[in-house]
């Protein structure tokens, strides 16, 4: 977690992290120029090791430049993983403290909690004992119809066997770029768990399933704007930057008629038109060196 301000720059107050790899400066300095120069609320990047994934933090009273930032194997999708981000940035906001001790502690219990919460999703003895433990509770609390609802919910219909297998399912199809069964499959197991009255995990699942849904829509738009990119910077490839550099020679000749002619107004007139196009023309040169450097870049696209 860390803030943006506008004369020292990027400052971590907390941070946790899994591995003993940190974040490096120049990868908040390039969050920097995303977040406030280009005004983005969410930003990515990546260096030769890990993606990292920065979002401002709203919701927090006082605080207007807080932003937590997420470190990902290379390998892990941003996409796919955002309601998990967003998960964890609304337990930051609601539990926010000045102290930076204890935003730490803030921080390292959230991200245990999602991670221990996507254990229990794929573990059918884990949900199970979630449940015994709600259906002791509610035994104590007198609860005993509610308590026998999930009892039977355990035994009859296997719920924990059934969700976690769902959890599993969306996971492989999305391994797999199956993104509509995967959302359907989150959606089920979303159902499942709002049978057992798991209000986190239901909202969780459906999260998770909304933003596997919005994939196939993403890919399709960024498809369209690099055919776009490619259009555009195909038809400018197609004009030759040499017309200025032609016509430098024809109004030489020209200037050199209108002397034969003493005509001083044609001469001051072709003099300006010669001055201006030879000023193209070099600028034509930087624009095919440029021009070149395109085409390298297209041929990898």
């Amino acid at each position: 977690m860390y803030e943006i301000d506008s004369s020292f720059g990027p400052n971590i107050i907390a941070d946790y992290y899994l591995t003993k790899d940190k974040t490096p400066l120049e990868i908040l300095k390039q969050f920097v120029d995303k977040h406030i120069k280009k005004n983005l609320y969410d930003a990515s990047c990546r260096d030769e090791n890990f993606r990292y994934y920065s979002s401002k933090i709203e919701d927090i009273k006082d605080e207007e430049n807080l932003y937590i930032g997420f470190m990902l194997r290379l390998e892990e999708d941003i996409i796919s993983l955002k309601s998990i981000f967003e998960k964890i940035e609304e337990s930051v906001a609601q539990k926010f403290s000045k102290d930076k001790r204890k935003l730490q502690i803030i921080l390292k219990d959230i991200v245990k909690s999602i991670l221990t919460l996507m254990e229990k999703l794929k573990e059918p003895k884990i949900i199970k004992e979630t449940i015994n433990e709600k259906t002791k509770k509610l035994l104590d609390e007198g609860k005993l119809q509610e308590a026998r609802e999930l009892i039977e919910l355990i035994d009859k219909k296997k719920i924990p066997e059934k969700l976690s297998q769902e959890v599993r399912s969306a996971e492989q199809f999305l391994k797999n770029s199956l993104y509509k069964k995967s959302k359907k499959s989150y959606f089920k197991a979303a159902e499942l768990a709002k049978q057992v009255k798991e209000a986190e995990m239901v909202v969780f699942l459906r999260k998770k399933g909304e933003r596997v849904g919005n994939i196939p829509d993403i890919i399709k738009t960024r498809e369209a704007l690099n055919k776009a990119i490619k259009r555009g910077l195909e038809e400018l490839q197609a004009l030759e930057f040499k017309t200025y550099e032609g016509t430098l020679p024809l109004i030489e000749k020209n200037i050199n008629l209108s002397n034969s002619l003493e005509d001083n107004d044609s001469i001051d007139l072709f003099e300006k038109l010669y001055k201006f196009c030879y000023n193209a023309s070099k600028r034509a040169n930087d624009l095919n060196k440029i021009n070149k450097e395109i085409k390298n870049i297209m041929k990898k696209l």
